[in-house]
């Protein structure tokens, strides 16, 4: 027989044959109990019994509730009015934000370029225009066309060397001509850089694109991408706005039931939105930040503005239907689910701002979005939310129109049975009672999945990361696959010192002019072809200054293909009359992967030690820390094998966008941090309530750890899957952009947050814990004693409630 079946129990709900939820009166308080039972046993673990210690009783959660219950309507006014002007100053501004970032400063290329802008006067990169006439590209139409092109290109004080098909005298090999003769090209180089040449491109490119008397202009390069990548941008974040708002709040009446309840989370994303969006405006006063930041604020910010709202109001409830006041709800609710946002937010902010290690400004740029947005929603939640909170009082559960599932998610009321709990007990039941099959089978499951992540490639990005109906990705697609010279892989070689003799530049050139897949080399006294001169040399494309000389040639590889890289390895094995350096976009390919690979490991290194550092000082074990990136290892294995194949390999037709055979270098490491950042924060929000049921069970408890384990899933089981299904939502309306690598990086989270919160959480980590049974908990000695005195805890009183009435005699068992 169960001692706990007293006259001060009362039976709640039978979730399954063991596990009971039971209230308990005593003479001042009321708890709510699980009881496992079994034979000869029979276990309570207190839902909520914060810890009472006589240090640090005015901690900074205690600090915080006692300023919301204070000022609640000086909180929120100062939070709309702080909306408000960040909005009117962000939204505008961050439009003019650049697309840019994806180089190295620094590297090769980048040096490259630097020299034949000050040396030669030839910096800059390329820009071309298709002019395709079904007549052909030598018929009257559309030759004046490309002499309005070259007008226009000539009249520009940033144009360089302009060169067009029709300068090429007839009966004469004609690069410039299409293979079918139909499409003609004239192409040059634009100066300026990411912030400049994009609005210059535009200008240039505007009035001379389109369809005009049969005849059809494209305009494409490396600037026009840019150009068009921001604008495009720029629609995605409306889209994304317009899918993500709507959805989310009918998910979060489908959580909440209450309409007002449902308002709550997305003020409070509005806050953080508005807010992250005005500092990354300004801190681009200060350094560059890319547009597509505003993209990535804008989702981080309401997903987890959401998430932790959602905490925070869920245990506000949880207290207020427990019977507690609202003012100790508050203070109870900041000290349980508060804490945890706060360490939450801490850690995820440390994860990503590892980033910041990256020398591309535009992963830089994603580092300071993903952080401001980090803290922001933190602000929110531990501010706005529990001052909106204390003002709404009961009207929070005003216009319930609750039904069917949505009932699942409302607080618990006294003496009422939820599905819900029942699932999540049974789910617990499930993982605990077979730790090793569970173990086995999903661990086996998720590296299936995630076996594509093995054949993973990135590249530096290009036109094809545009829609289809962007003129910089027609016009690259044309001269991709209709030219036999690849206009887009143009590389230029500079020759730093000891190139004063034109003879020793030319025997230069003779010799690159053997390589495979080069078809012209222009030096300056003469043009080679497979070894042999083939004409005079081009003072266009190539020159000598004093010391230094520079030569270029054309070629008709991928430069992101194995043979391209093949070939730039072996332009750079050729003896050279003195020091090279390379500019084309088989060296920016390179550089570009070189300067994220090159700096992994210090980035795994940091993301390992900060989850490792802050789940020590939240739990005081070591072990829990390593279940951790174990876990989330694992999460981010399936996430990157969705990504390689359907974007990568072109599965399920590579969901609108074009499989090049490779994926945007930046995409990884960038989904790498906020995906671990956001598993270690369903982490965090379980080990929570597993840590506080551990706590609250003597020592001698048997099956301690298992009940712990089992407390813990019931209680976050439905608040974590309906926060994780609150960021599917969001992440995905980031998936119905137009851009490649940003619908990538949002169907990629929305598969590590689903895998995580539906099978790494409610599976693998209890199964795992049941395993590990009490060295889930153990830290060596010194560890575990400096955790006592040390660890991240907050551990004050809380002013009693009034006496409450005793409860009915239980019912009985069933």
């Amino acid at each position: 027989m169960c001692p706990l079946l007293g006259r001060r129990f009362r039976i709640v709900a039978q979730h399954s044959r063991s596990l009971l939820l039971l209230e308990y009166v005593t003479g001042r308080e009321l708890f709510t109990y699980y009881a496992m039972l079994t034979d000869s046993e029979c276990v309570n673990v207190p839902s909520m019994q914060p810890m009472v210690d006589g240090r640090n009783k005015k901690g900074l959660l205690v600090a915080v509730a006692g300023i919301v219950q204070k000022y609640p309507a000086l909180l929120v006014c100062a939070a709309a009015l702080f909306a408000i002007c960040a909005g009117l100053y962000g939204l505008p501004a961050s439009q003019q934000l650049p697309a840019g970032g994806y180089d190295v400063p620094n590297s090769e290329s980048m040096r490259a370029q630097q020299m034949l802008q000050d040396k030669f006067g030839v910096g800059g990169n390329p820009i071309y225009f298709t002019v395709t006439s079904q007549g052909g590209a030598t018929d009257t139409a559309a030759l004046a066309a490309g002499r309005r092109v070259l007008d226009a290109l000539n009249e520009s004080p940033y144009i360089r060397q302009v060169t067009w098909w029709g300068a090429i005298p007839a009966g004469t090999a004609n690069p410039l001509l299409s293979n079918d003769g139909k499409t003609g090209l004239v192409a040059a180089r634009l100066e300026g850089d990411d912030t400049d040449a994009p609005a210059r491109a535009r200008n240039l490119a505007a009035p001379l694109t389109g369809d005009r008397d049969g005849v059809s202009i494209q305009g494409g390069g490396q600037a026009l991408t840019y150009d068009a990548g921001n604008r495009q941008s720029r629609e995605d974040l409306i889209v994304m706005e317009v899918i993500a708002f709507p959805v989310t709040f009918l998910a979060l009446v489908w959580i909440f039931g209450s309409l007002v309840a449902a308002l709550l989370p997305l003020a409070v994303s509005v806050f953080a939105i508005a807010g992250t969006t005005a500092a990354l405006s300004a801190l681009n006063l200060a350094t560059n930040v890319s547009i597509f930041g505003v993209n990535v604020a804008t989702a981080l910010s309401l997903a987890l503005a959401i998430d932790y709202t959602l905490f925070i109001v869920s245990r506000y409830r949880e207290e207020q239907v427990a019977g507690a006041t609202p003012a100790r709800a508050l203070h109870v609710t900041m000290l349980t689910a508060g804490r945890t946002v706060l360490y939450s937010a801490l850690t995820m902010a440390c994860t990503v701002a590892v980033m910041l290690v990256f020398p591309q400004y535009l992963l830089k740029s994603l580092a300071y979005a993903s952080l401001l947005s980090v803290l922001l929603s933190l602000v929110g939640a531990l501010f706005v939310a529990p001052a909106l909170l204390v003002i709404l009082g009961d009207t929070l559960e005003r216009f319930d129109i609750r039904s069917g599932v949505g009932k699942l998610f409302k607080a618990r009321k006294i003496g009422s049975r939820t599905a819900s709990d029942r699932a999540w007990a049974r789910i617990a039941a499930f993982s605990t009672n077979r730790p090793v099959v569970v173990v086995v089978i999903v661990g086996a499951i998720l590296l299936l999945l995630g076996l594509p992540v093995l054949g993973i490639k990135i590249a530096y990005p290009d036109d094809r990361v545009l829609p289809a109906s962007q003129t910089a990705r027609l016009a690259g697609d044309i001269v991709r696959t209709e030219f036999s010279q690849n206009f887009t892989a143009d590389t230029r070689i500079v020759i730093r010192e000891n190139a004063s003799s034109r003879e020793s530049v030319d025997d230069y050139a003779m010799k690159i002019s053997h390589i495979s897949g080069v078809q012209s080399v222009s030096a300056p006294g003469a043009t080679f072809a497979d070894g042999h001169r083939v004409g005079p040399g081009d003072a266009g494309r190539s020159g000598i200054e004093g010391a230094s000389a520079y030569i270029s040639l054309s070629t008709d590889a991928d430069p992101f293909s194995d043979p391209g890289k093949r070939q730039l390895e072996a332009l750079k094995s050729v003896p050279a009359p003195g020091p090279v350096l390379v500019d084309s976009l088989a060296q920016r390919n390179l550089d570009n992967i070189g300067g994220i690979t090159d700096r992994l490991p210090l980035v795994m290194v940091a993301i390992a030690a900060v989850t490792f550092v802050l789940i020590f000082l939240m739990t005081g074990s070591v072990i829990l820390p390593l279940k951790a990136l174990v876990m989330n290892l694992l999460s981010l294995c399936v996430a990157f094998g969705a990504l390689v194949w359907i974007f990568q390999d072109g599965h399920l037709g590579g969901l609108g966008t074009v499989a090049t055979g490779h994926f945007t270098a930046f995409i990884p490491p960038l989904l790498a941090c906020i995906a671990y950042a956001l598993a270690i924060d369903y982490e965090i929000f379980v080990l929570s309530r597993i840590r506080e049921a551990w706590l609250a069970l003597p020592d001698n408890t048997p099956n301690r750890n298992k009940q712990a384990v089992a407390f813990g899933l019931i209680r976050t089981g439905r608040i974590v899957t309906a926060a994780a299904t609150v960021m599917i939502v969001v992440f995905i309306a980031i998936s119905a952009g137009q851009v490649a690598f940003m619908r990538g990086l949002g169907v990629g989270l929305a598969v590590g947050v689903a895998v995580d919160a539906f099978l790494v959480r409610p599976l693998l980590v209890p199964a795992f814990m049941q395993l590990m049974g009490r060295l889930n908990w153990w830290a060596p000695g010194p560890l575990a004693w400096w955790h006592r005195r040390w660890g991240l805890v907050e551990e004050q009183q809380i002013p009693a409630e009034p006496a409450m009435a005793a409860a009915p005699a239980p019912d009985p068992v069933r």
